[in-house]
């Protein structure tokens, strides 16, 4: 397991070109004037947290600096290269950064051009991600995309002869209709390219969305369950037999050393600090988050105050129980040596008949002290954790 020496810092950029419609995350469209007054209240954000305090956890927030940031979205690639330079050259000013913080960045092919490349190199990321989807114009087109398989492949191309440290290619399956042999396509393609790492997601229809809407009206329907599990389990053995080891339900990569430094600490409680509008926060055992909508989120920051919306105190039970969930949803899984030091419970002995049931069934593996689940129980991580019973 990548060992994690610091806290996070996530950077809600939310603009993007057209808001694709299966999107649940807080995104809008903008133009570049807009997009310098978002800059300019991000910024009036950073300035809040100058010296290292976090809001919420005031004086018991971490004092290690910040050893990776992520800028994400939306799609920060939008943003012209000064503004990004803006926004790290305040981060860097207000807030402890470690010298050797690892950048990431999200960005659209539509966005990528050797131009832009070389100066998100300059401004120092080393994780370059590509929300690509499909290789296949029918798949892009069904998402609501603005790029063309074309582009998909001369962005990735370009990014991989730019010199980051990883490059990683965003795709969606279960698509409705979709079989195996459509998305081995993709995958294929991908694999032709090269990345060192691969985000598989699979397609979720979201309430509010237009997706959801024509759910809704009986136009549009996810496809099933029993479809949509042969093609996770695939997903992940053929990857594995390419080179591309799976390290959690979505992700993949080459070797260890390109996984996704900063996303590896929400699945393992590493404090987290989010800034921007409908950014999440997380430490020792508060939740917080600000409000989602840029206006109300520009209108606190205008008036001095800080854009967090409301926060929640975990108990330890529910810390523990997040803390197996998102274990159960990475390959590593849970040491359970720290799980007995971390949350005074021993699984071994709360849990022993649901540990051998899930065991027999092929689900979990019990491994000098680590209990990792197989590919079979990855593709129901979710469940597989509401197995156990935490006490509280």
């Amino acid at each position: 397991m990548t060992p994690h020496l610091g806290p996070g810092l996530y950077l809600h950029l939310p603009f993007c070109s057209s808001i694709c419609p299966y999107c649940d995350f807080y995104v809008l469209t903008g133009d570049p004037v807009r997009h310098g007054s978002f800059v300019d209240s991000l910024i009036t954000e950073i300035s809040l947290c100058e010296g290292g305090t976090w809001p919420v956890v005031g004086d018991e927030s971490p004092v290690e600096p910040f050893d990776t940031l992520y800028l994400g979205g939306g799609t920060p690639s939008i943003l012209a290269d000064e503004e990004l330079d803006r926004i790290l050259t305040a981060l860097r000013r207000a807030l402890p950064i470690a010298d050797n913080a690892f950048l990431s960045l999200e960005a659209n092919p539509e966005d990528v051009s050797a131009e832009n490349l070389a100066a998100w190199r300059e401004l120092g990321v080393g994780f370059l991600s590509l929300g690509v989807q499909s290789f296949q114009q029918e798949n892009l087109d069904f998402l609501g995309r603005r790029h063309t398989p074309g582009q998909s492949v001369r962005s990735c191309e370009l990014a991989l002869g730019a010199g980051f440290d990883t490059v990683s290619v965003d795709l969606i399956y279960g698509l409705p209709q979709q079989n195996r042999e459509s998305w081995q396509r993709d995958l294929e393609q991908a694999l032709d390219l090269g990345p060192q790492h691969l985000s598989c997601y699979q397609l979720t229809i979201h309430e509010g969305t237009p997706f959801g809407f024509r759910r809704q009206r009986g136009e549009l329907a996810e496809l099933p369950d029993d479809a949509q599990a042969e093609l996770f389990v695939f997903t992940h053995r053929y990857l594995a037999e390419q080179g591309l080891s799976g390290y959690e339900v979505s992700n993949f990569a080459a070797g260890p050393e390109h996984r996704s430094r900063h996303n590896q600490k929400y699945w393992d409680h590493t404090p987290y600090l989010g800034l921007g509008p409908s950014a999440h926060s997380f430490a020792g055992r508060q939740r917080w988050w600000n409000r989602r909508k840029i206006k109300p989120w520009q209108a606190r920051l205008e008036a001095g105050e800080s854009p967090v919306e409301t926060s929640e105190d975990l108990s330890p039970a529910e810390l523990a129980l997040e803390r197996l969930m998102l274990a159960l949803r990475t390959t590593d899984g849970l040491d359970l040596e720290s799980f007995v030091r971390d949350y005074d419970i021993d699984l071994l002995s709360t849990n022993r008949e649901t540990i051998d049931r899930l065991q027999t069934e092929g689900l979990i593996e019990l491994d000098a002290g680590r209990l990792a689940p197989t590919t079979d129980g990855l593709a129901i991580a979710d469940t597989l954790a509401r197995s156990f019973e935490i006490p509280g």
